[in-house]
């Protein structure tokens, strides 16, 4: 094999290189050299003398005849831990090392550095990979070994309240950009023996880090084939969300409704793992994904399971109206307004003539004015600075509403059924679910326009027709509404009281499908009368 020539080691001028270097690909030598001095010239060539690589070398033992090395990424480590636990350790404890080097492996190994996280490395691909994760590499002059020493840390966010799903009732810590952390607030929450977290890196560049987790023997095992076969179907050069993994594994790729659920609550995703569903934990992203996710739970919060049931079927039926009125508001204004009139009471359709007396538009272009101003000052609200930015777009709002209709440009009550669409539009505890509603409002608005309420029933039409083909792996996407199942009605529309929910949902789960053998709870009985 031709390799490429390379500079001479100035510290060894007399000796050959004992491994090979980089191939005409790029391709990176497997296994190290046993020349300390050969192994820190490649590894500071391939990473190009960075200036964040912190390379420290010492010699150890009685007689200071062992000569190592010890390598990290400035940035990425917890310093703290690597001055007490392995420097330290080597420069103290090291003395009880004897002049034979047969002995040092095993006694760094057991004495001098027993650490939970430590793994032996051979190859310079390992190497690489531990430093930019930022773990500490220790090389030793002699071997073809080394020693991977877990020291990750570095500024990294605390467990807050998550920001885009508050709740009045349950938990308040949400995921950080700590996979780690991640995983542990899930296992906090589910202490079975039989929770799975398995790992993988996807990006050639980036190496991020994702974990797989599920409850086996609760959770379908055809499902969590397909999660793992589809993300090793990613070639990429970089991960840096989870959104990119949503867009590069989501079955209908080109539906403006979502088939992965994203969240940011560790309740949510413990109680899908008990559902029977698989969550996939991402490096350097506080959301976590949830496949399989059906059409039903982007309506379902995590506060319906700590409320009364009767509370939580009325929060429920209050999110789905308000997604149907974000919908189909606007649209129904503009049908009714423009093509049937005689639907409206008299006094109604009078009060309406007058304000829009003096306006020069039809009804389709003051809708469209209004929405695309909204989502205007929406968008520009969340990009200003959170200290001005809900002021400006609810300000900005009330003026410009205001002023258009003074100004006679739109009627009065199309501002209300402007910000009636925009109201319900948050009502959705799923911020996707929302936008999926504020795109199809478009053309919604266009066929209310063009055939009044026959349009807008073709339009949801196909809009149905469309959701009963989505699958979301392997799931149809409308369950337990189509197709129907009795059994999984107890938490659809309404919901149960916790005792009559004995079952998992019978699509997403094929195993276990026994969750509660609770009796109904009984008051206590009176005692007699002596």
């Amino acid at each position: 094999m031709r390799v490429k020539p390379r500079m001479p080691n100035p510290l060894k001028k007399q000796k050959q290189p004992q491994h090979p270097t980089n191939d005409e690909n790029g391709a990176i030598p497997l296994s190290l050299s046993s020349d300390l001095e050969e192994n820190l010239v490649y590894i500071k060539e391939t990473l190009g003398n960075s200036s964040d690589l912190v390379l420290r070398e010492f010699h150890i033992g009685i007689k200071q005849e062992h000569h190592l090395a010890v390598i990290y990424t400035d940035g990425l480590v917890d310093s703290t831990f690597i001055q007490d636990f392995i420097l330290e350790a080597l420069m103290i404890d090291s003395k009880e090392i004897h002049a034979e080097n047969a002995p040092i492996i095993r006694t760094l190994k057991a004495r001098i550095l027993p650490m939970a996280d430590l793994k032996e490395v051979t190859n310079y691909q390992d190497i690489f990979s531990h430093i930019m994760s930022g773990n500490t590499v220790l090389i030793l002059d002699g071997f073809q070994i080394g020693f991977a020493l877990g020291s990750k840390g570095g500024a990294q966010r605390s467990v807050q309240e998550p920001t885009s799903q508050t709740v009045v009732r349950g938990p308040k810590d949400g995921f950080t950009e700590g996979l780690r952390t991640n995983t542990a607030l899930i296992r906090r929450r589910i202490k079975d023996t039989s929770l799975r977290v398995d790992s993988m890196k996807i990006g050639r560049r980036t190496q991020t880090d994702l974990a797989i987790m599920y409850i086996d023997g609760v959770v379908n095992n055809e499902t969590v084939t397909e999660v793992k076969e589809r993300l090793e179907r990613i070639d990429i050069d970089g991960i840096l969300e989870s959104g990119q993994i949503e867009e590069l594994i989501q079955d209908a790729r080109f539906s403006p409704f979502p088939t992965i659920m994203h969240t940011e609550r560790p309740d949510v995703v413990a109680g899908a793992l008990l559902e029977g569903r698989v969550a996939i934990v991402i490096d350097g992203t506080p959301f976590v994904l949830l496949a399989p996710s059906l059409f039903i739970h982007f309506f379902q919060a995590s506060e319906d399971y700590y409320q009364k049931s009767d509370i939580s079927t009325f929060l429920r039926i209050l999110r789905y109206l308000a997604f149907f009125l974000a919908l189909l508001t606007p649209s129904a204004f503009i049908a009714v307004t423009t093509f049937h009139q005689e639907m409206l009471p008299s006094q109604l359709l009078i009060s309406l003539a007058a304000q829009r007396e003096g306006v020069p538009l039809p009804a389709i272009v003051e809708a469209i004015m209004m929405e695309i101003t909204f989502e205007i000052l929406r968008e520009a609200g969340i990009r200003m600075p959170r200290a001005v930015g809900p002021a400006i777009s609810i300000v900005g709002a009330l003026v410009i509403g205001q002023a258009a209709v003074e100004a006679g440009i739109v009627s009065a009550s199309m501002v209300i059924v402007v910000a009636l669409t925009a109201i319900s539009s948050f009502v959705s505890p799923a911020f996707n679910i929302s936008i999926t509603a504020r795109l199809l409002r478009f053309p919604l608005m266009f066929l209310a326009a063009s055939f009044g309420l026959f349009g807008i029933l073709l339009g949801l039409i196909v809009m149905v027709l469309h959701l009963s083909s989505l699958r979301s792996f392997g799931v149809p996407y409308l369950a337990p509404n189509s197709p129907f199942i009795l059994e999984d009605q107890k938490d659809n529309f309404v919901r149960l009281p916790r005792w009559l929910l004995r079952t998992r949902p019978h699509l997403i789960n094929k195993n276990n499908m026994t969750r509660s053998a609770t009796p109904p709870p009984k008051p206590p009985e009176p005692e007699p009368e002596s």
